[in-house]
Formats: C-alpha cells, structure tokens, sequence
C-alpha cells in the first residue's frame, strides 16, 4: 500500500492442524474464521479523517497505519497524527479497547509505500521484535501487520516475527505484499509467510497497483477482473498456505489506489469462485477453497468516503460465507 494507496489484513485458522495458542489477553478478539481487514489512516490524505471507533463495525481486524521507524536499525514506533483529532494517546488507546470489546483485533501495520523499516540482520531483527512487543504492551495493540514495499529478508524477518510470537503467542500477523511478492514461493514475502505459517493469521496480498500478473495456471490476467483475483489468490493457496491465511486486498475506491479497483460485486464473485467454484470468470480454480480467510481492503477511510460500500457489501459476504 502506499500512505494514500495501501493494503493489509490478518486471521488464525479453524479446521487446519496448526497448534493451538493460549487463550487471547484480556480485551484481545478471536479472529473469526471468516474476517474483514481495513487499515485505518493515522494521517489525511483526502480521505475522511476518522478516529477508531467510527471505523466500520464490519472490520473484524483494524490494521493502524503506519507505525514510523527509529534512528536504531529495525526499531519501530507509533506517533499518534495530530490530523486524526485525537487529544491524547489516552483517549486512543480507549478507542483500541472499545473495539477489542466488541470483537475486534486491532493491529499495527509497518511499512507503506513510504515505509523505510529494514530488517536484515539479527540486530535489527531483535530491535524490530522487542519495539513491536513494547508497543503491543504500551498500546494493546492485538499484533502487527507486515506492509514493507521496498525489500524483505525472509530470514531475519521470520526470526523477528517468531521473536514476537515467542512473547506474544496469540500475536496477530497479517501481511500485505504487492501482487510481484507473491508469483513464487521463492520470493522472500512468501518464505517469510511460510516461515510463520505455525501463527500466521492472513496474507491479504494487494491485488493492486500492479497492471497485469501471472496466474497459477500460467495464464497473464489483468487487474481490476475477477480472474485476477483468483488466479493470483491460487498461487497462495496451492504452494503452502492454508486457505484460512488467504485474504484478498482491494482498493476501497477508485481514488484509493493507482488502479485496480473493482466493485464489490467483483470481490464477491472472487470470493464465491474460490470458496465455492461459483461466480467465477475464464479461470475456475480445480478445487474449493471454503475456509478462506476474507477480503481487506485499503481504507476504512477511503471506504467512508465511498460511503462504506466494502464494508457493508463485501463485508457482509465474508460474515456470509460457510
């Protein structure tokens, strides 16, 4: 995503064999097995300016961007924008626990189009774990969102993440890579996410912003189609991850993103084609994918602004869904 274009999402599975985690803290939202992630825009860029809790009670995980990197290699913090309208970081962290209260998880995302957070060695790697783990104890934050749209090491990455997991176990992780991170299970995006895939709760890949990609059958689509959707979501779904850590990202609006926007009803189709085998365009998956996580999308901001159309269309098709 991008501070005006971007993306995440987030989840933990239900009827895979991944080992249970200890129950949530007190306030922290079980991720449904069917979920909705919106990232919410801790700055103006045009979009209405919200607080958290006029976010859309459909969002099921609030990924808070973004969180802003240190002078210390890897360290992460979070800065409320005075833009937002917040009077204290008091008054926003009651907002993180009145959505907690309703069911919600409430995530920081790192990265952005601008976001300059480097984690390439274990030095960082440790600096990025215990930042990410103060934070989720300073602001009750339900985990992190990964959004680093200028390189990864999926090495030290993974070893940060688990660093985190290892002080957090019912951590939220939710990743949202650009469509090129996610063409092979050799790219560093996606070993990262297998790296994890023990407490990873979802990929919502941005199918955005990216013009035309390779599907899994070998096939070119363009975005801004239901194929698209599908046949890229098929990549995930047959090298590794669980259906359950699949999401699909979108724009909220046209103005949201540089392209590959699409209407609800498109998202719908994608979710149905994969879930169910119905809906679906020249490309049909050879198999059903019901357990799949969801749909995120970039921004709930973008989203009231467009008069909160994913949330009330797309995400009452997830909360729908088997």
């Amino acid at each position: 995503m991008s501070a005006g274009v971007a993306a995440a999402g987030t989840a933990q599975a239900a009827q895979d064999t991944r080992p249970q985690h200890s129950a949530p803290a007190a306030g922290a939202a079980a991720v449904p097995k069917h979920a909705v992630t919106g990232y919410w825009q801790n700055f103006n860029n045009g979009a209405t300016v919200q607080k958290l809790k006029d976010v859309d009670d459909a969002y099921d995980i609030i990924a808070v961007a973004f969180a802003d990197a240190t002078g210390k290699p890897g360290e992460i913090a979070f800065n409320l924008d005075p833009a937002v309208g917040y009077g204290s970081a008091d008054d926003f962290k009651a907002d993180i626990k009145a959505k907690q209260a309703a069911g919600k998880s409430v995530v920081l995302s790192v990265g952005g189009e601008k976001g300059a957070v480097s984690v390439s060695d274990s030095a960082s790697a440790g600096n990025f774990a215990a930042s990410v783990n103060k934070l989720m104890d300073d602001y009750g934050f339900n985990g992190v969102d990964i959004d680093l749209e200028n390189g990864l090491n999926s090495t030290y990455m993974t070893q940060a993440l688990k660093a985190v997991h290892a002080a957090h176990s019912d951590v939220v992780v939710t990743m949202a890579p650009q469509t090129i991170d996610m063409q092979s299970p050799q790219n560093e995006y996606f070993k990262t996410a297998l790296g994890i895939k023990d407490f990873l709760t979802a990929v919502n890949m941005q199918y955005y912003n990216s013009g035309s990609m390779i599907g899994c059958d070998g096939n070119v689509y363009s975005q801004g189609t239901v194929d698209f959707l599908t046949g890229l979501a098929c990549i995930q779904l047959e090298n590794g991850l669980d259906a359950s850590q699949v999401g699909i990202g979108v724009p909220a609006s046209a103005s949201a993103a540089g392209g590959g926007y699409v209407a609800p009803s498109v998202v719908n189709d994608a979710l149905d084609c994969l879930t169910k085998g119905s809906g679906c365009g020249s490309f049909k998956p050879s198999k059903t994918y019901p357990g799949l996580r969801g749909a995120m999308t970039w921004s709930t901001n973008w989203d009231a602004s467009n008069g909160n159309a994913f949330a009330s269309q797309v995400g009452g098709h997830v909360h729908s869904l088997p």
